[in-house]
């Protein structure tokens, strides 16, 4: 079996014979004027009129020798299209160039007529053929490294040239996020830009990266959520109606549903709240699902779920005192983790506190939901940043959404008063200076924006979770390029 150096070898040697002959191995210019796509959908038009075009893209096999040859050419705009050569349309020296330096995987432009073959394919009889580019390594006929998961995140530009269904989850992926900033333009926000490097983090309970900067000769940090405090000081600028679709980073654990660099979305809407957001969120949800899918109902992790029904409302307070007997809002941490340790859940005895024992709580409950649903009911400790309840100040006005025993979005009415906000960063500093290193940092500046006045809003986020469970795959495997180990 020939090994991959010296395939290697036998490729660059093609490309000196290539150029002792007078022809680029990796021209500038391209004389493509169809695609695949075009090709195909009007293949009957261009067969009765024998207009002549041009095809190209990589190569996925050739086929033939001599006299008569098939090579097929994917551009990935459709289907592979077989293109057909013959001594009849080629030169001699033509073809026989073709045959003895063009490999699978070269990017080649084919010029010709459209032609059903003697087995009635439709196909490109060729009267021309161009190299674009040529490669070194061969992509396999069948991945090798299908089943080995490292192997194939590592070179998913292979993996997506063998997988078409790959290569359709990318485009859906797209279409995801610009349904999401269409329903959002489309109802006059606007969408912003804020930092990515922060003196102080904010917007979530996470374990931020932190790195250096040198001109300022000072550390910053990575964000751990879409700007939620700068879009909110964009609030107290004037601007009613924000969104901002970017780069999330949080430095923690890895799972299926978690990752530490990923796209999230988040939007902030003055003189509005999380009653009135609970009808929009779930009409773009809807509207996701119609315009990505074409369809409402999903299945995943044992759960079927349909957008397009009525939503439940589940109470957290309720749920964990029907489940546990604990009153969230009287207890203590003992109880708490008497209850942790007889429901097996694991925790740090270091840092455990009312708010992070709770939370795991809820957890082990939250998996056996299917919803669609709004979780409310939220105790004001485990929310820094939302409005008390009008109806009961104990919990905020805050709701998540429950699909498949996950969360998959937040939203709140946001907290204006700038006084009870920085008592809850005080507090939130408290759990951090005990040990808890994804509790929330004091923001002073943010505190100082508030005090010029800040309106009534509604902020919601969701990341790309939503669209891994919308497609049934883990969250690596719905991003082009997930974070590997470097390579020994």
């Amino acid at each position: 079996m020939t090994s991959i150096e010296e395939i290697r070898e036998q490729r660059i040697q093609k490309i000196k014979e290539l150029k002792g002959k007078g022809i680029e191995a990796f021209p500038v210019v391209t004389n493509i004027d169809y695609t695949n796509k075009q090709f195909t959908e009007e293949f009957k038009d261009l067969l009765e009129s024998q207009k002549e075009v041009t095809i190209g893209g990589r190569l996925l096999s050739i086929r033939g020798q001599g006299k008569v040859g098939f090579a097929d050419v994917l551009d990935g705009t459709g289907e592979k299209v077989q293109c057909f050569l013959s001594i009849d349309n080629l030169s001699e020296e033509s073809l026989a160039d073709f045959f003895a330096l063009i490999d699978s995987s070269d990017f080649i432009e084919f010029k010709g007529v459209a032609y059903i073959t003697k087995r009635g394919t439709d196909a490109l009889l060729v009267k021309e053929w161009r190299l674009l580019s040529k490669s070194l390594r061969p992509i396999p006929d069948s991945w090798f490294g299908i089943a080995d998961e490292d192997e194939r995140y590592r070179r998913r530009y292979v993996d997506m040239v063998l997988n078409p269904e790959l290569r359709e989850m990318m485009k859906r992926r797209s279409v995801f996020w610009n349904t999401m900033r269409s329903f959002l333009l489309d109802r006059d926000y606007i969408e912003v830009e804020t930092p990515t490097l922060e003196n102080t983090t904010g917007g979530a309970d996470a374990r931020p990266f932190i790195t250096h900067h040198n001109a300022l000769d000072m550390d910053v940090y990575l964000r751990i959520s879409v700007g939620e405090l700068w879009q909110k000081r964009l609030l107290v600028a004037g601007l009613p109606k924000t969104f901002e679709i970017g780069k999330v980073f949080r430095n923690e654990g890895m799972s299926p549903e978690h990752g530490q660099d990923y796209t999230a979305m988040e939007f902030y809407e003055a003189y509005s709240d999380f009653d009135k957001g609970m009808k929009m969120v779930r009409e773009m949800y809807i509207q996701i699902a119609e315009k990505v899918y074409g369809k409402t109902v999903f299945e995943n992790k044992g759960h079927t779920f349909d957008l397009s029904a009525e939503w439940e409302i589940y109470d957290f307070t309720k749920i964990l005192m029907d489940k546990f007997g604990i009153d969230v809002h009287n207890t203590t941490v003992d109880e708490v983790e008497k209850e942790l340790v007889k429901n097996k859940v694991e925790y740090d005895r270091k840092t455990i506190s009312i708010e992070r024992g709770i939370d795991l709580l809820w957890k082990t409950v939250r998996k056996g939901l299917s919803g669609p649903g709004f979780l409310i009911g939220i105790p004001v400790y485990l929310e820094t940043l939302a409005k008390k309840s009008r109806v009961d100040n104990r919990v905020v006005e805050r709701f998540q959404i429950i699909l498949a025993g996950s969360e998959l979005g937040k939203g709140f009415s946001e907290l204006n008063d700038p006084i009870d906000q920085e008592e809850r960063f005080l507090s939130q500093q408290a759990l951090r200076d005990a040990g808890d290193e994804e509790a929330q940092m004091t923001d002073q500046e943010y505190v100082e924006a508030m005090e010029y006045g800040m309106p009534p809003a509604f902020g919601f986020g969701i990341s790309e979770r939503l669209f891994s469970f919308l497609e049934g795959k883990s969250l690596r495997e719905c991003q082009a390029f997930p974070l590997m180990r470097k390579k020994e």
